[in-house]
């Protein structure tokens, strides 16, 4: 095997995907500190048991996994940075009122996502602790919305749905957790002819309930159906109160519902969405509420949030429009010093020519020339290359 090959799913970003995806990352996070949304920056390495507290099964899959060489204790190499920052306003901020925080850095996954998804994701979020209303949820929901805008992506919709419905569902049915498990796997996979067979065995009065969560897609009308198929049980109905209060709030936005999306059933405690834009076949961002996860380092807070993959994002975004660099004639560099200051201080790209380059700086990006004239520094476009 050739030793600079890479392995599979995990990619290299050249200098036009490297710029694009840092413009990207620094107006997005510019964007997310103007709301309120404080930077922080969790480490790429955490002893697993406290990297997984509250993240379920799903996330221990994902996850790398070595020996720490100084304690000899198991790290893990982080698969999603929300539990990260959970940790961080539970014990280290220690804030009594909201705390909004955001961050922006590599994770690493075992197993891709789909077959063209990246193992090395650039995960970009915004986290909300400490109010449990809709409100939260809805502010996080916009934020993500003007995220995609703010790329010149705009929504095509965005699904909500609740895990309180299917957890209902499961409770009314005294399933145990090799039939939670099997349920949700054919739901998640909107797989009805398995799930005509697994009903089989279960309560009757469960069966159309069951039946009917992956039918239950599309505009508002979903809702008044699934008030008529599914069972009149309090959490069930909760659940659905939420979704049309929330869908409410959210007015001027693509809303769209799903109820049987349950990804991220065993991290997720209440609301759930997913962002879809551009040509992507997948969801551009995830989120949803996630109390249970502060619970379980031993704080309680409400939390709701949202993360995309930056890289992901960047795919489906316009190539930034960035003007070409100036190159300087190596033997003018000297007296065109206070020039060149005043030119990158106006944030262009200046290159001192080294010599024996001739003809190769148009693939350095030069595309002008630093000249003197007449005791004037001017621009010319670029000769001779």
């Amino acid at each position: 095997m050739l030793r600079w090959v890479l392995p599979e799913n995990i990619q290299d970003a050249l200098p036009p995907e490297a710029a694009k995806l840092e413009d990207l990352r620094r107006r997005l996070l510019d964007a997310f500190r103007v709301h309120g949304y404080q930077l922080v920056a969790p480490p790429l390495v955490e002893y697993l048991d406290s990297l997984l507290t509250g993240a379920g099964q799903d996330l221990n899959l994902k996850t790398f996994k070595l020996v720490d060489q100084l304690s000899g204790r198991t790290l893990g190499v982080r698969a999603d940075i929300t539990p990260q920052v959970a940790r961080i306003d539970a014990h280290l901020l220690n804030r009594k009122g909201v705390a909004r925080l955001c961050y922006c850095g590599s994770v690493a996954h075992a197993l891709p996502a789909n077959l063209t998804a990246s193992r090395e994701p650039l995960q970009l979020g915004a986290e909300l602790y400490g109010h449990a209303g809709l409100e939260a949820d809805a502010e996080v929901i916009r934020l993500l919305a003007d995220s995609l805008q703010l790329a010149g992506i705009q929504a095509s919709r965005v699904d909500l749905s609740h895990v309180g419905l299917f957890s209902a569902l499961v409770r009314l049915g005294g399933l145990d957790k090799v039939q939670e498990e099997t349920l949700f796997d054919c739901l998640q996979a909107k797989d009805v002819p398995s799930l005509r067979e697994l009903v089989v065995d279960l309560p009757e009065a469960l069966r159309p309930a069951l039946l009917a969560l992956p039918t239950l897609y599309g505009g508002v009308e979903v809702l008044a159906r699934a008030r008529q198929v599914l069972p009149q049980d309090a959490e069930v109905l909760g659940a659905l109160d939420e979704l049309e209060t929330l869908s409410c709030q959210l007015a001027g936005l693509p809303i769209s519902f799903d109820l049987a999306d349950l990804r991220g059933y065993h991290y997720h405690s209440g609301v759930v969405f997913a962002a879809y834009g551009g040509n992507s076949p997948v969801a551009l961002a995830l989120g949803g509420r996630y109390d249970s996860v502060g619970r379980a380092f031993g704080r309680a807070r409400p939390a709701t949030g949202f993360s995309l993959d930056l890289r992901e994002l960047a795919a489906q975004a316009a190539d930034p429009v960035l003007p070409g660099a100036i190159l300087v004639p190596a033997d003018q560099a000297a007296g065109a010093r206070e020039e060149i200051a005043r030119l990158r201080a106006a944030g262009e790209v200046v290159i001192v020519e080294l010599p024996g380059h001739a003809g190769t700086w148009r693939e350095a990006g030069c595309d002008r020339q630093l000249v003197l004239r007449s005791g004037t520094w001017l621009l010319e476009p670029l000769q001779g290359e």
